[in-house]
């Protein structure tokens, strides 16, 4: 039986290769229930993560799920159920998505010095139930995306460190859309 050989970092080539046109668009800005997630993804010092890139998937706002890159259609307005954003010089991402019926959205970020993509959640309320109990009540803030104006959400990625994002294992969980 030989050995299995020991994974590799990934990138930083994401801005070359996996970003596309659309990529953040989840949905079309000017839907009425449109909302923006954005935040930025940070490194164990605290410091901006230029060259990561962060996968979204999620239910639309009745809870439908898409398990393929096609559209659902919704009053008139498509949503993908799946985006994908890099982030920029200071380390920011956004998404045009609407808020997700199950309450959560699933991300995924790749960056430097990873051998392996890291998934989360954004959860967008503290509704009891919502956030599994196996997150300890002292992380359980990592995991909320926070509104920070109209139809606006902040969800920073810290990858290490004090504050550090709580990471799952995928799939997530067992109602992962």
């Amino acid at each position: 039986m030989s050995e299995q050989t020991p994974s590799q970092t990934i990138g930083p080539f994401f801005h070359f290769a996996l970003p596309y046109a659309g990529g953040p668009e989840l949905t079309a800005g000017q839907r009425a229930d449109a909302v923006r997630l954005h935040g930025t993804v940070l490194d164990g010092a605290g410091a901006p993560v230029a060259d990561a890139l962060v996968e979204l998937w999620q239910a639309d706002a009745a809870g439908a799920a898409s398990r393929s890159l096609g559209s659902l259609e919704r009053d008139g307005y498509a949503f993908t159920g799946f985006g994908r954003a890099a982030t920029d010089r200071a380390g920011h991402y956004g998404f045009s998505t609407v808020l997700p019926g199950t309450g959560f959205a699933t991300l995924a970020l790749f960056a430097r010095g990873l051998t392996h993509h890291l998934f989360t959640r954004a959860y967008f309320d503290d509704r009891p139930g919502l956030i599994p109990a196996a997150v300890p009540p002292e992380r359980r803030a990592t995991l909320l995306a926070v509104p920070d104006g109209e139809r606006s959400y902040r969800f920073d990625i810290r990858m290490q460190g004090e504050g550090e994002t709580v990471f799952l294992e995928y799939p997530c969980l067992p109602e992962h859309p």
